[in-house]
């Protein structure tokens, strides 16, 4: 017999090797890098590192700071974006450059804001005046337990509460003018938040297509269509849906002024503004106006409280299945746990300007994504995204690349 190992021998062999080595990596693994644990990681790696935490910090630092400036930025734009399609229309019917066009939206609009504002005002104003001018006899009345003053002091025994805590209510009325000192610097500072977002507003609709186009000039050729695309796409959401809730909030405001002067109740156009600024809030906007109408109607008397319930029922009926459906049927379609998130968290961002803002934001995301899907896939859409007629984006595109070309379908 030879020394050389027989087929067996070799087979076996073979078979130790083969269970010997380790399994091989999965599929989608196998093109990873192994870690080597004799070499280290490279200090530029490192270093790298290291800086771009640093830089993703002091960013994250930096918009804390700015976060004021970012708020006045965001809602500056949302202005710009809504009245954007009016000075369009006024510089188009009326020829006109585009620094008297935007001037003549933005007057139109303040216009309309301080006369709603004085309608709002004026009765409160006046409230005040005739406190004021009676206040001397209130006081009298007080002293001599007359009137509903007298008769409430009398009744809870407040003179003979003053009388023991003299110094504690004097030092009450001493501090209370640190309080009025912070009522008027908020004061102040809204009004100045506001003198800015609107300068802001009024310099980017008349910089707006010259800040456009050079955002598009730096977006490759290729893409530059598409992104023109989109974000008309997206503008036209925002506006539509802004437009959509002015016009159901002025309905909920004319309709609650008609109701309250049938029933009498007195203010009614102060209400019924406060219940159309109140409409201007996603979800629950109707409901909080609602409840304090229906309380002052039922102040007014026990039936006018009983019509106001029947009242904003039926209206939210009308509201939701009518208006709803007609008048925003031609906005950004959002999903209703989208609308319910985006509102939660733009009241927790930025108060009451968030939950006006957040559902627009979401819109734009929306559209964004479903239109960034489209162009990839190249299909039509389950749902359009503003108007029923709207195609994808990628479908525009290529009837837009065949038209440059000169392409025609061939006739059989």
């Amino acid at each position: 017999m030879g020394d050389g190992a027989g087929p067996a021998t070799v087979a076996g062999a073979s078979r130790q090797h083969e269970a010997a080595r380790p399994p091989a990596p999965p599929e989608g693994l196998a093109l990873l890098p192994r870690a080597d644990p004799s070499h280290p990681v490279p200090w530029r790696t490192i270093v790298a590192t290291i800086t771009c935490v640093v830089v993703v910090l002091l960013g994250y630092l930096l918009l804390r700071q700015l976060g004021r400036v970012i708020a006045w930025l965001v809602v500056a734009a949302f202005v710009a974006v809504v009245l954007a399609p009016a000075v369009d229309v006024v510089q188009r019917r009326l020829r006109m450059r585009r620094a008297p066009a935007t001037a003549v939206v933005f007057l139109l609009g303040l216009g309309l804001v301080g006369g709603m504002m004085y309608v709002f005002i004026r009765p409160i104003v006046d409230q005040v005046d005739t406190f004021v001018a009676s206040l001397p006899e209130l006081v009298d009345d007080a002293r001599e337990g007359r009137g509903a003053i007298g008769r409430f002091i009398e009744r809870y025994d407040l003179a003979e509460y003053v009388e023991d805590n003299e110094a504690r209510v004097q030092a009450s009325l001493s501090s209370a003018g640190t309080p009025a000192l912070g009522v008027v610097r908020s004061l102040f500072n809204g009004i100045f938040a506001l003198l800015t977002i609107l300068v802001l507003a009024f310099l980017m609709l008349l910089r707006g297509p010259e800040l456009c186009r050079g955002a598009l000039g730096l977006i490759s050729l290729r893409n530059r269509e598409r992104v023109r695309l989109v974000a008309a796409d997206a503008a036209r959401a925002v506006s539509g849906y802004m437009f959509g809730n002015l016009l159901i909030s002025l309905i909920a405001g004319v309709a609650t002024y008609g109701f309250l002067r049938i029933v009498g109740v007195p203010y009614a156009e102060v209400i019924a503004l406060f219940v159309a600024f109140c409409d201007l809030i996603p979800l629950i906007g109707a409901t909080l106006g609602a409840i304090p109408t229906i309380g002052l109607s039922f102040l007014h008397s026990t039936p006018a409280g009983i019509a106001a319930i029947i009242f904003y029922i039926v209206y939210q009926q009308f509201e939701n299945h009518v208006l709803q459906v007609t008048i925003m049927s031609r906005t950004v379609d959002v999903n209703p746990l989208a609308v319910l998130v985006s509102v939660l968290a733009g009241v927790e961002l930025f108060g009451f300007l968030g939950a006006l803002l957040a559902i627009p934001a979401a819109g734009i995301i929306q559209v964004i994504v479903r239109d960034l899907y489209d162009e990839r896939v190249g299909r039509l859409k389950g749902e359009p995204t503003v108007g029923a007629a709207e195609r994808p984006v990628s479908e525009r595109s290529k009837e837009r690349r065949r038209a440059a070309s000169g392409w025609r379908p061939e006739v059989p």
